[in-house]
């Protein structure tokens, strides 16, 4: 199995990877791919890509391009890709990401941005576009 996939069948190695044995405490950012098997708590940053490995827990902010998660976050999240939860995955925290898959199992606690990470609209500005497209 492939850690990260841009295209069905293609590897892309990891640049880092977190140990099962292993615990971060700081700020971790990168501009590779990284893979969580055991903890980290401050923040966790990279330009491409993280997995979070079933056991490993995260106690920390998250973001990154694309994310898969079987593991455990306590901490908000901003994907600017596609966001995967696996049936063991736990986040508790909000989320911010253009997609999001979730399968059965998975369990998120905060809330959900989904369509454009990052962008958000006010209920007031809502509100105001609906005006003028009734106009």
């Amino acid at each position: 199995m492939a850690v990260f996939s841009k295209e069905e069948g293609s590897e892309v190695a990891s640049e880092t990877i977190v140990g099962p044995s292993v615990r971060v405490e700081g700020n971790f950012s990168g501009e590779g791919n990284i893979v969580v098997q055991g903890e980290i708590q401050g923040n966790l940053t990279t330009k491409n890509d993280i997995r979070i490995e079933e056991g490993a827990k995260v106690d920390a902010d998250v973001e990154a391009n694309n994310l898969n998660v079987s593991g455990e976050i306590n901490g908000n999240v901003k994907c600017h890709g596609k966001m995967d939860l696996t049936g063991s995955a736990r986040v508790n925290g909000d989320v911010e990401t253009d997609v999001i898959s979730i399968e059965t199992g998975a369990v998120l606690n905060g809330q959900c941005k989904c369509g454009g990470a990052g962008e958000s609209i006010s209920t007031e500005e809502k509100a105001e576009k609906d005006e003028e497209a009734d106009e």
